[in-house]
């Protein structure tokens, strides 16, 4: 069951987010920049924050135990950002991730967008293939700087949402 998260959920999207990125992050970035982005994205502030500035959180549940989570922001009249997409690693494999992107591209188009864009870490193959294979395709190559000296060294990729 997929619900539109509130305040009352950010103790579960931080937990969520402190065991996904460990495991997806860990062999990617060293342990300091994990945590300096751990902190500063995902602080209690941070998420209130982004909740309050039209970033719209769900959290995927597995009976009552929160599991996945995405976060979404209409940026321009014609997009839709996917700013996140976590799921538990334990969780991965059984078609939850795929629920999670079809229920973003029915969002997305629920705010009339036409394109729904993600960013990914362009060492992040995994993730990489799992939107390539949901029709994303990569658009753009940017470092992005995010303080202390750190960078996100992304791929932008999108995925129309128009019919042919």
């Amino acid at each position: 069951m997929i619900t539109h998260a509130t305040t009352l959920d950010i103790a579960a999207i931080q937990q969520i987010a402190q065991i996904t990125w460990a495991n997806t992050y860990g062999i990617i970035l060293s342990a300091e920049q994990v945590r300096y982005m751990l902190g500063t994205i995902y602080s209690t502030s941070s998420l209130e924050r982004q909740m309050q500035e039209n970033h719209r959180f769900f959290i995927l549940k597995e009976d009552t135990e929160s599991i996945g989570f995405i976060d979404m922001e209409k940026i321009s009249d014609e997009k839709t950002k996917l700013h996140k997409l976590y799921l538990l690693p334990n969780q991965q494999g059984k078609g939850y991730g795929i629920k999670l992107i079809n229920f973003a591209l029915e969002k997305a188009k629920e705010q009339d967008s036409s394109v729904l864009q993600l960013n990914v870490n362009r060492f992040n193959k995994q993730a990489i293939r799992f939107y390539q294979k949901s029709g994303f395709q990569v658009v753009e190559q940017v470092d992005i700087p995010i303080g202390n000296g750190y960078f996100m060294n992304d791929f932008i990729m999108e995925k129309s949402l128009i019919q042919e």
